[in-house]
């Protein structure tokens, strides 16, 4: 009994922090609205064009689209092959989630190590995007190696839940509020 309960406030916490980190990355879309509508008024309406606004634009999206892809795993937003998927049953669909998991869980480690090691040789040899601007490129490097591992985070929850369906033949319980608090 305990361990379900810890089961399932490790999936809560990490349903939780995932769901916080993608409804939080939205909040750069304004940003990268003012970024794009700037450098238009600054190009057509002064005829001076930025230096550092392509750039930017192209991070911030890339920060939207890398960060908010554990959110998009957590929401099952990725594309299914519901024609089978849909018509077998629940613990099948569970094997076929784990499957999944294991294909996208390796790629996305390879990802993560990867993007360690970029990071490591952005720093010692400084590495810039090449454009006029020319900036720092460890920080997407990070980006992307934290995107890896917060995907890899929810794929432990999916399995965790996945794994106790097919032991159980049920979801796993939310744990019980005991006088307004979760445990």
């Amino acid at each position: 009994m305990k361990y379900k309960n810890m089961l399932s406030s490790y999936c809560q916490a990490v349903d939780r922090c995932i769901r916080m980190i993608g409804e939080s990355v939205a909040w750069f879309m304004p940003v990268l609205a003012l970024v794009v509508g700037f450098e238009v008024f600054a190009r057509y309406l002064f005829g001076s064009p930025t230096e550092w606004a392509f750039d930017v634009s192209l991070f911030i999206a890339s920060y939207v689209a890398a960060l908010s892809g554990a959110l998009a795993q957590q929401s099952f937003s990725h594309i299914n092959v519901d024609i089978l998927y849909e018509k077998v049953s629940a613990c099948c669909q569970s094997i076929f989630n784990l499957i999944i998991y294991l294909i996208i869980g390796f790629f996305m480690s390879v990802v993560l190590i990867m993007a360690i090691d970029r990071f490591q040789e952005a720093l010692v040899y400084d590495y810039r995007r090449m454009s006029d601007w020319a900036p720092a490129m460890h920080h997407f490097w990070v980006m992307l190696a934290v995107s890896a591992g917060l995907v890899l985070l929810q794929l432990s929850s999916h399995c965790i839940k996945d794994v106790y369906f097919l032991l159980h033949r049920q979801a796993l319980p939310v744990p019980v509020k005991e006088h307004g608090y979760e445990y």
